[in-house]
């Protein structure tokens, strides 16, 4: 790649990358060829950089689900912001954009089943004062009728406010957190060395958006604040985007109990010698259709709910929580409401493993019975043959036996006529003594003829 690099909010904007371009003599001396991939894989650790927040800030985030939702679509919606005429598709093609106005920025970034939209802007003056829903929207940069437009269908929204405060007086920030929060059994916690605490209660408010509070000593820097944000946003993201396997989870818990009770069934009827094969052959791969028919629609669910409570757990490692006497932390929370959910579509997702294995384990067994079977059926047939083949042998035997008298009767028979034409012609010959001396010879000659025969074709 020859373009260059945003660095994360830079103010000073984009600057080339280090390593050299093609073109560069230097580079073309120094090191071989780039790998076509080179490029791409060297710059995913920066394709989603935190943004730098200035406090006290308002992120207003909103993610939806985008299956059926075109980038091109987020693409037209995108272009509806003020001086966004100019945004082309190509800025879209890495997954992550930061717009940047005077006052506020607007990150997108699209990812494989949903996408994010995170509004920073400074917090309103009213904001910590018990401010309504209705009135924080009022009070946003851009149209709140843009972020109804999103498309797709919403999973998550937050709005987070960050503040500056005294992370070493909890009292303080109680009383901070009220009038956000507005909830006295909130969850809080500090976050890294005591340099921020976070604050929420996860609850959906009739707005249809979840409050955080962080709250951050004067000294925090604006990158940290950056990843603070991100950390909470991506927990509570990830966090219902594994869920959405707890439902699949107990949908299947009827079927899969239904074709646990089948196959026990099938199975107790391949005990008897009674039952149809054929019938419970035909049972087996009905009941295997339909597993494999669950199998091949709820897979992936099952393996992204896995994947997905994998990076919520890394977000909790990565907050590095300290616990605040008397509240219950963020990931003390997540592990005892979560956790559960998640061992239900494991559970079920082994269970359904289990019976498809089950499955197959039967249906073995089940054509090793019908070979078997037919195995001895065949024996039956190869008996029946031999003793039809013997019994052929034996007529074979008898008609040859016969086939000789003829052949030697009819020999014999041109013996006479040639002895009575020779004694028509005057010769001293007695028709009926040659024939009779005649007949030895000619049984004798006949039957070893016939087991030459047998001999050529024995030989061949």
């Amino acid at each position: 790649m020859t373009d260059n690099v945003c660095i994360i909010d830079d103010p000073k904007g984009c600057r080339p990358p280090l390593i050299m371009t093609a073109e560069s003599p230097l580079r073309a001396v120094a090191l071989p060829p780039d790998d076509t991939l080179r490029s791409l894989l060297h710059n995913e650790v920066h394709a989603r950089p935190p943004a730098r927040i200035r406090l006290p800030a308002l992120v207003v985030y909103v993610a939806v689900l985008n299956d059926g939702v075109s980038r091109e679509m987020e693409w037209e919606h995108l272009k509806t912001l003020p001086d966004q005429e100019n945004l082309t598709l190509d800025q879209l093609g890495g997954n992550f954009v930061r717009l940047r106005f005077s006052n506020h920025t607007l990150k997108w970034e699209r990812h494989t089943e949903f996408t994010r939209y995170s509004l920073v802007q400074a917090l309103p003056d009213q904001a910590l004062q018990g401010c309504t829903d209705a009135e924080l929207l009022d009070s946003l940069i851009i149209d709140p009728q843009w972020l109804a437009r999103i498309p797709g269908r919403t999973i998550a929204a937050i709005m987070l406010a960050m503040v500056h405060g005294d992370v070493d007086d909890p009292i303080a920030m109680r009383s901070q957190a009220d009038p956000w929060i507005q909830d006295p059994a909130m969850l809080a916690s500090l976050l890294g060395i005591r340099r921020s605490c976070a604050m929420t209660n996860f609850l959906l408010r009739d707005s249809g958006f979840e409050r955080m509070l962080v709250i951050s000593p004067p000294n925090t820097s604006e990158l940290r604040s950056g990843r603070t944000s991100q950390r909470l946003l991506e927990l509570e993201t990830y966090r219902l985007m594994a869920l959405r396997g707890l439902p699949v989870a107990k949908s299947l818990g009827v079927m899969l109990s239904e074709a646990e009770n089948q196959l026990a069934e099938i199975t107790a009827r391949m005990e008897s010698t009674e039952a149809s094969d054929q019938d419970l052959l035909n049972q087996l791969i009905g009941l295997a259709a339909r597993v494999e028919r669950a199998t091949a629609m709820h897979l992936y669910r099952f393996s992204a709910t896995e994947a997905y409570y994998n990076l919520v757990e890394q977000r909790i490692t990565q907050l590095r929580e300290t616990p605040i006497p008397g509240t219950q932390t963020i990931g003390e929370f997540m592990q005892r409401r979560v956790a559960p959910a998640m061992t239900t579509v494991q559970a079920t997702a082994r269970r359904l493993g289990s019976l498809s294995q089950r499955i197959e384990r039967a249906s073995a067994l089940l054509r090793t019975r019908v070979d078997i079977a037919t195995e001895a059926q065949n024996q039956m047939l190869l008996e029946k043959l031999t003793k039809g083949q013997a019994l052929q042998l034996r007529l074979q035997t008898t008609v040859e036996g016969l086939s000789i008298a003829a052949i030697s009767y009819y020999v014999v028979s041109l013996i006479l006529y040639a002895g009575k034409a020779a004694k028509a012609a005057g010769l001293p010959v007695n028709p009926e003594m040659l024939a009779g001396a005649l007949i030895p010879l000619v049984l004798l000659g006949i039957w070893w003829g016939t087991q030459r025969i047998h001999k050529i074709l024995q030989d061949h």
